[in-house]
């Protein structure tokens, strides 16, 4: 039965996340606001309620380690997987995607992140900044699609690049955009948790630590959402959605659900995560810089070797867990 369930939490990921890839763009256009900001918030927050609720929980049930493996195994993923294999099956084209600004707001955000767990255990304290930063981030999004509907010309030059788009409706009722985004963001966490419930089942069979299963199965269960929706964003060529619900997802993890998870009790930070898990997390961050800096497409090979880079990453995590 857990394989059943496996499967069926798969499908509802997948159904939920392009509807909330249709939802996301044609609100853009209803509102006059880039897809790239609407992905970064809507789409971003709606892929990530997983690790929040898994989170909490862990830190109320008194197994932190889950959380924080949770979050760090998460944004790994996001870069190496979630983008990984959308690259693999049809590619990314970067040459009409403008997220520098958000990108480095990301590297800002996980060099926060990690100068914070040297100063562990994570308490109320560092939530409250974090969460400081997660405000600071919103209103600098804010006001960037402020000034983006106030210029009337560049709203109408979005408009008419998004309406070639596949899938993209500029007449699209309020009603179907308001159905499409209800149905994604109630889908997909729906969908985590049937698979991630099922998924732990069958790892703790294996006898591995709470923080292995964070850093590995939960981790790629709760990227799951991510992975549909830019999968989904991926095949209707719609880098901006696709780059933009990685990056808003993974600040929102650091900043947001830990932020989140620390004012309900105290997550210590383990050594192994200090010498190795965080400084893998950043420097898959790092890897992006040629493709968001300089517009370089995530090509079908690039795609293979971030996708080959998450495999050998979960193999060191899971034979240290074993050895341990």
């Amino acid at each position: 039965m857990e394989i059943f369930y496996l499967v069926l939490g798969l499908v509802i990921l997948l159904l939920a996340g392009d509807a909330l890839v249709r939802g996301a763009v044609n609100l853009s256009l209803r509102v006059g606001i880039p897809a790239l900001i609407v992905s970064l918030t809507v789409v971003a927050f709606g892929t990530s309620a997983p690790e929040l609720l898994i989170s909490v929980n862990a830190v109320l049930k008194n197994v932190p380690g889950l959380a924080l493996g949770n979050v760090v195994g998460s944004n790994t993923a996001n870069v190496l997987l979630v983008l990984g294999i959308p690259a693999l099956l049809s590619g990314i084209y970067m040459s009409d995607c403008d997220s520098k600004r958000s990108y480095l707001m990301m590297l800002a955000a996980s060099l926060l992140f990690i100068g914070l767990c040297f100063f562990g255990p994570l308490h109320w304290l560092h939530g409250l900044i974090l969460l400081a930063a997660l405000a600071l981030m919103l209103g600098e999004n804010f006001f960037a699609a402020r000034k983006h509907r106030a210029d009337s010309r560049a709203a109408a030059a979005e408009a008419a690049d998004v309406e070639i788009l596949e899938e993209a409706d500029p007449h699209m009722p309020g009603w179907r955009i308001g159905l499409f985004l209800v149905l994604g963001l109630v889908g997909l966490p729906l969908g985590a948790d049937i698979l991630v419930d099922n998924a732990e089942i069958i790892a703790r069979r294996f006898g591995v630590s709470d923080t292995v299963i964070g850093l590995t199965i939960v981790a790629l269960g709760t990227s799951l959402p991510e992975l549909a929706t830019t999968v989904m964003a991926g095949f209707r060529r719609q880098a901006d959605v696709a780059l933009g619900n990685v990056i808003g997802s993974n600040m929102f993890n650091l900043l947001g659900i830990i932020g989140v998870a620390a004012l309900f009790g105290k997550i210590p930070v383990d050594e192994s995560f200090l010498r190795f898990d965080l400084w893998v997390m950043l420097g898959a961050s790092l890897i992006l810089v040629p493709f968001v800096m300089y517009c370089r497409n995530i090509t079908r090979a690039w795609g293979a070797a971030l996708t080959a880079a998450y495999i050998v990453y979960v193999y060191f995590v899971v034979a240290g867990g074993v050895a341990a």
